[in-house]
């Protein structure tokens, strides 16, 4: 510490504090002792870490949707790059306990948690939050613990793209299609789908919101109670891919085409959109960038390069046009439509 004090021209003191990882320390007193103390061979702790291999734990609802999928593919290249080892816990299991997982978080020490859960409760995110070690939260933007970084999409934008785009193909009964209301992720996207109807000087028919589990099964029954209504909408837009795949089901089971009889728009841009026939139209949301920048934003805090606390990101969607969605079928009866 002395040779580097004195190659840094500061007190042995600061050096201590700077190889300690302390944050007290201005940006520019930090990089010159980073630099004297690399010039004579010493190596950083956190570069120790990487060298010996960190963990991060990630907690995801489950391995078997398409979401996840490109979640935990984001995170775990990104993980793998700033050498950590990513640790995947579906919280789907009969046997997962949150309280317990926490205990043994505290035995066995985490570099970082990622959480990539459709609602985290407000007990849950407590309980988490009360671990020494950095903690991001995905696609929720809105958890109540303020302190708590979060990385997610612009979803009022991409609900309102959605909408818009079926609103300028003639479209005036357009269904929302969502996932569970109390979703901070489900409300935005149905805000931008409201929006989207005041851009165009209307109102849209309560009867034709719906909600379900984000699952293609319970996307089928909610699409199939908005085809039995009376006024059935001739466009939806589902707030996921496996919800508007469920869409897919119940209009087949009518006897209906899309995009000729109904289109369908989706969100999030996953596999599913290639599987469908024909190829869904969707709103792109970035989610395995969006979970690269929550392995950034621990590796950040982990480094002490700027703390994160409190910190928001919001990763911009896009709408991306398939063969989904065609203008109004000219046959429909508009006399009693709003």
């Amino acid at each position: 510490m002395t040779a580097v004090a004195k190659a840094a021209g500061v007190s042995v003191s600061t050096v201590s504090r700077v190889l300690a990882d302390k944050p007290d320390i201005s940006e520019e007193t930090r990089e010159r002792v980073t630099q004297a103390a690399r010039a004579i061979g010493y190596v950083l702790r956190a570069e120790r870490r990487r060298q010996l291999g960190g963990i991060l734990d990630m907690l995801i609802e489950d391995l078997a949707t398409p979401w996840t999928a490109e979640l935990v593919d984001g995170a775990q290249r990104a993980a793998f790059g700033l050498g950590y080892t990513l640790a995947l816990t579906p919280v789907d299991h009969p046997r997962f306990r949150l309280g317990d997982w926490v205990d043994g978080r505290r035995a066995r020490p985490s570099d970082g948690i990622l959480v990539a859960l459709t609602m985290p409760g407000h007990d849950a995110m407590a309980a988490l939050a009360e671990l020494p070690v950095p903690l991001v939260v995905l696609d929720a933007v809105r958890v109540q613990e303020p302190a708590v970084p979060t990385v997610g999409a612009t979803n009022w934008s991409g609900g309102a793209a959605a909408t818009r785009h079926l609103l300028e193909l003639g479209h005036r009964r357009v269904g929302f299609l969502g996932g569970p209301s109390a979703a901070p992720s489900t409300r935005e996207r149905y805000e931008g789908y409201l929006a989207a109807h005041r851009e165009f000087s209307l109102s849209p028919d309560p009867a034709l919101t719906r909600h379900a589990d984000v699952r293609v099964t319970a996307g089928a029954r909610g699409a199939a109670a908005l085809l039995a209504l009376p006024a059935p909408p001739t466009a939806v837009f589902a707030g996921s891919d496996v919800l508007a795949a469920g869409v897919y089901q119940a209009a087949r089971a009518r006897g209906l085409r899309v995009p000729e009889d109904l289109s369908v728009v989706g969100f999030d841009d996953t596999t599913v959109c290639a599987m469908l026939t024909p190829p869904l139209t969707t709103v792109r949301q970035p989610l395995a960038e969006m979970a690269a920048e929550a392995v950034r934003l621990i590796d950040q805090e982990q480094a002490r390069r700027g703390s994160t606390a409190g910190r928001g990101v919001e990763l911009a969607t896009s709408l991306v046009v398939r063969e989904s969605t065609a203008p109004r079928p000219a046959h429909q009866d508009w006399r009693k439509q709003r």
